[in-house]
């Protein structure tokens, strides 16, 4: 956000000025009061155990020149809030005053309406991504092969929710000239509102897996909420499918939208054929029409292949040519926490900890069974989250997964990660595993057994911590 103004701010959001001037601005948005970048917008979030209005006036004392609040209802309240937060300090109570405070009906909704705002402002194209598995690796990837050609924003880090998108959105500067947005979602509703905040040009969908499960029953349900990425698409607009999950090659788009099908099946629009791994990385032809392009990706397990895929449909969707699309894509080495590969002290590390659902577990142990070398093959597995009634299950067939592709040794962090081993059992797998009671216990394991030449696997959910593991050994290994 290059700068807004107060009266825009109250434009945006059809807020009341409690206190301060309409010409005041704010450069950049903030949810964290601790963290400013100067003349910030504070937004306060009202969460199930955390009210961030508690923390206003020290958001104003950290560089937040304008602060969003619903529970001020006039000029005395905020003067009742200061005394009561700033504790007696006059010099932070007179910088709390001099900041600007608009009322709004909830916070949340007035950053939506101010994402809303701040899109109409926006002529680029943006470039929507969701799915159950892969949105951050295959967002990174379409960033990469529209990069041979335009200068692209996407979103940071995994700003993808209902606070995220609209922040996103507002942050993306004049330059850019073309935006791919990560929309994610974990509840019923949540798509079709940050959809009406993006308005996607064209989307792009994964897959459908069982990751929200929890929350919203089933598969069936959790492709029709993100269907409503479509909403806000322009009738022109364009649906990326991937065609080789079942549920999506059967997807008819909105409002008579393209339907782009890509992926390894033969029906596909865009389709990867001869299909091979050196040294674990995938090597195949790219294949739209009469076109056919050599790629040679750099992160590793047949499963990127579908995303590199999207990424090549989308460049070839908004006019690059295939062979530049993919030399760019050929580049992309990954992202952190998602099969990131790192050598320490003669130790291959494959940090795939960053998150889990069954899908992804598999691939990683694909990509461990195919790293070749002298030493072990060593996997860390933790819980996997939010998979509904059949959790159980999914754990114990990733065990049978072990079973069929042995390794050399299993760790297991975690109640649920312990049935893997109950289905390594069932398998009769010849791996040995142990299960863990603690982070702390894992990172003794590693200091007291890991050996030059072994290449260990950190997989997990991201509540499970074990990207603290992965820090651990590069120190102990640098």
């Amino acid at each position: 956000m290059t700068g807004i103004t107060v009266k825009e701010l109250l434009e945006a959001t059809g807020g009341n000025l409690l206190r301060g001037q309409e010409d005041q601005h704010a450069g950049h948005i903030s949810l964290d009061s601790r963290k400013m970048e100067g003349d910030d917008l504070f937004v306060p979030i009202v969460g199930e155990r955390v009210d961030a209005h508690r923390f206003l006036c020290q958001a104003i004392a950290s560089g937040a020149a304008v602060v969003f609040t619903s529970e001020h209802h006039c000029g005395e309240d905020v003067k009742a809030s200061v005394r009561e937060q700033c504790g007696g300090d006059r010099e932070q109570e007179k910088k709390a005053l001099d900041a600007a405070w608009i009322e709004v009906l909830d916070t949340k909704k007035a950053l939506q309406d101010l994402g809303s705002f701040c899109r109409k402002r926006l002529t680029l194209p943006l470039v929507g991504i969701t799915g159950s598995v892969g949105k951050t690796t295959t967002r990174e990837m379409i960033a990469a092969a529209l990069s041979a050609g335009f200068l692209v924003y996407k979103t940071p880090g995994n700003s993808n929710s209902q606070v995220g998108v609209p922040i996103t959105i507002a942050e993306i500067p004049q330059s850019a000239e073309i935006g791919v947005i990560e929309l994610g979602m974990s509840e019923p509703g949540e798509m079709e509102r940050i959809a009406r905040v993006a308005r996607v040009d064209c989307a792009v969908m994964t897959n459908i897996g069982v990751a929200h499960i929890e929350q919203l029953g089933s598969q069936e349900h959790i492709l029709e909420e993100k269907l409503h990425i479509q909403d806000g698409m322009p009738a022109e607009g364009a649906l990326f499918l991937n065609g080789d999950d079942p549920l999506l090659a059967s997807v008819v788009p909105k409002g008579g939208r393209k339907r782009v099908l890509y992926g390894l099946s033969r029906d596909c629009d865009y389709r990867a054929e001869d299909l091979h791994l050196e040294e674990g990385y995938p090597v195949f032809t790219a294949v739209h029409g009469d076109s056919r392009v050599r790629v040679r990706l750099q992160v590793m397990g047949s499963h990127m292949v579908s995303n590199a895929m999207a990424a090549l449909a989308v460049a070839d969707t908004y006019g690059l040519s295939m062979e530049k699309a993919a030399l760019a894509l050929g580049r992309f080495k990954g992202y952190k926490g998602r099969q990131q590969i790192f050598e320490w002290g003669g130790v291959t590390v494959i940090d795939d900890s960053y998150n889990a659902s069954p899908v992804s577990m598999k691939a990683g142990l694909e990509v461990l069974a195919s790293v070749k070398g002298e030493g072990r093959r060593i996997a860390v597995l933790a819980d996997m989250k939010e998979l509904g009634p059949d959790t159980v299950r999914f754990h114990e067939e990733i065990g049978a997964c072990i079973g069929e592709h042995p390794l050399d040794m299993v760790l297991l962090l975690g109640e649920l990660a312990a049935c893997i081993g109950s289905g390594m059992d069932a398998a009769h797998a010849v791996t040995p595993h142990f299960e863990m009671d603690s982070l702390a216990q894992v990172e003794v394991w590693l200091d007291e057994n890991i050996k030059e030449g072994d290449c260990i696997l950190f997989k997990g959910s991201n509540s499970m911590k074990l990207s603290e593991a992965v820090r651990h050994l590069k120190e102990a290994r640098a």
